[in-house]
């Protein structure tokens, strides 16, 4: 593709093959419109959405069978939109979001891939306002706590984005910042559980600071 290199890979997940065009490393970076510029992707960051990171496989696997039915559900920072792809061959009503220019054409294109039928997307800038995004019952994240200001920035944007009784899940490979972030979140009435969820480290190693960070609040 112009100004960029591609690789199509499958990964078996949940028992079923998901075929992922994803960019072929992470030294890559094209923005001949300004776009990526405009949104506030900065070139070292501008490769991330691209690839499949340890955390996306493992909330990937985690949507294989988690409850679903009848939840309106919210991938917010999808990136390549794996876990996207699980919850719509499972029939869910699930919408994906990201604030990349490119990651709506990197998620159609696998949709087809993988014989989908189209699957909601909206840019969606975690400062906002996003008003056509609406509110979810189950928002799900990966790997989204990585800067100092991210905790701040995704709580926000969940507290206007998720229905009085909701369920927000974040895949977390331990990077620091799941402390603050859950403050932030119990402000919001949440109630936070956690669970182990081991993810392979930068040389593909199994890295025990993994977690799900589970995030419920109810109606009242």
């Amino acid at each position: 593709m112009p100004g960029y290199e591609v690789e199509t890979l499958t990964y078996h997940i949940g028992g079923s093959d998901f075929r992922i065009r994803a960019l072929l490393n992470r030294q890559q970076f094209s923005d001949p419109d300004g776009s990526a510029e405009r949104a506030g992707v900065a070139p070292a960051s501008w490769p991330l959405f691209g690839v499949v990171w340890p955390a996306g496989l493992a909330l990937a696997e985690e949507m294989c069978h988690f409850p679903i039915a009848g939840k309106s559900i919210l991938e917010i920072g999808c990136g390549i939109a794996l876990t996207s792809l699980v919850l719509a061959r499972r029939g869910a009503n699930i919408t994906a979001c990201d604030y990349h220019p490119l990651a709506e054409t990197f998620l159609q294109h696998n949709v087809a891939l993988n014989d989908l039928p189209a699957l909601p997307f909206c840019t969606a800038p975690w400062l906002g306002p996003n008003p056509l995004l609406g509110r979810f019952d189950l928002i799900v994240g990966s790997d989204l706590l990585y800067e100092p200001d991210h905790a701040e920035l995704l709580a926000g944007f969940i507290g206007r984005h998720a229905q009085p009784a909701s369920q927000v899940l974040i895949a977390d490979p331990g990077r620091g910042y799941a402390s603050a972030f859950s403050t932030l979140m119990a402000e919001f009435g949440y109630v936070r559980s956690t669970k182990p969820m081991p993810m392979a480290n930068s040389i593909g190693m199994p890295d025990s600071r993994g977690q799900l960070l589970s995030f419920l609040r109810s109606a009242n």
